[in-house]
């Protein structure tokens, strides 16, 4: 029996209120009503899955704030959902941490760490999502997907701490990035905070387009026997 159709889903994430959180929908129908769902939908006979997507997450957000979207796999196990068998090509999406999209009533931010009910095999894909993101931190400049255009280091380190999972030093990021040719002075300075103190410099990404830096990295938390985290990458 041949298959009996294709959807397109995305996991669209960002840092937001200090945690890595994903775009959801709460579902009005059956199956799984009351469940929450990636953004995305059946794919129409007359478009490929880029821009099927890009279509449907207008539905949802403003798809000019997407700072980077990428296929990420394609799920077809048989029973993915109830019925008939689709097969999903999935993607992911970021939206930078300086801007806050307008989106439907029925949608919401939900933290990657403490999501609510899914639907269908939709936590699988944003689990996908997370670990493809903290993949490419490693060894690309995709850091530039989740920044403001300028930023300070210590704001990056937040960043990078959200997404990876776990707490970062800003000196050896700062460093790692720098040597790679990532980071470049604005030349320009932050306010000062409530606090006041000496004002902290602002970093821009050298380039915000994605890039291959150092293929063979890996940023891993440290302890526990692993490998040791940002500072310790070559």
């Amino acid at each position: 029996m041949g298959l009996a159709g294709n959807e397109v889903l995305a996991a669209v994430l960002q840092v937001r209120s200090g945690s890595l959180r994903v775009l959801l929908w709460q579902r009005a129908r059956e199956p799984h009503a009351h469940r929450w769902s990636l953004p995305g939908g059946g794919l129409g006979s007359r478009e490929d899955v880029q821009e099927s997507i890009r279509r449907q997450l207008a539905e949802k957000v403003d798809v000019r704030q997407l700072s980077h979207v990428e296929q990420l796999s394609v799920f077809s196990a048989p029973d993915r959902v109830p019925g008939q068998r689709v097969v999903a090509t999935a993607f992911l999406g970021l939206v930078p941490s300086d801007v806050d999209p307008e989106v439907p009533a029925d949608t919401a931010w939900h933290a990657v760490d403490s999501l609510p009910d899914t639907a269908f095999d939709h936590e699988a894909i944003v689990r996908r999502a997370r670990d493809r993101l903290a993949a490419k931190l490693s060894y690309t400049n995709l850091g530039f997907a989740l920044a403001p255009p300028h930023f300070t280091i210590s704001a990056l380190r937040e960043l990078y701490s959200a997404a990876l999972g776990y707490r970062v030093s800003a000196t050896n990021l700062q460093r790692v990035l720098s040597r790679r040719g990532l980071l470049e002075p604005t030349g320009d300075t932050a306010p000062p905070g409530p606090s006041g103190g000496r004002p902290a410099a602002l970093f821009r990404f050298s380039a915000r387009g994605i890039l291959v830096t150092d293929p063979f990295a890996v940023l891993k938390p440290p302890g526990g026997g692993r490998p040791a985290g940002v500072g310790s990458t070559p």
